[in-house]
């Protein structure tokens, strides 16, 4: 993943390029996919809305991935 990620257990909201197989960003977030802003470094925050304000244009639309499937298609 070229972008910082913020990572953290349950879920990630996963914000993938539209342009650059493998690029992308990753915020937690719960089930239905709310991100808890306050909980974000402003590094991280800033991501967010950079990713999010660039939906349709570099990244597609973002997906709700639980952090156990990331980690087991790791191994």
């Amino acid at each position: 993943m070229d972008a910082p990620a913020c990572n953290a257990p349950g879920y990630e909201l996963r914000f993938c390029s539209l342009f650059n197989a493998g690029r992308a960003y990753a915020f937690p977030c719960d089930a239905s996919g709310k991100v808890d802003l306050d909980g974000l470094s402003a590094r991280c925050r800033a991501n967010y809305f950079f990713a999010r304000g660039m939906v349709g244009h570099e990244f597609d639309v973002p997906k709700v991935v639980p952090v156990s499937l990331l980690a087991s298609l790791a191994e």
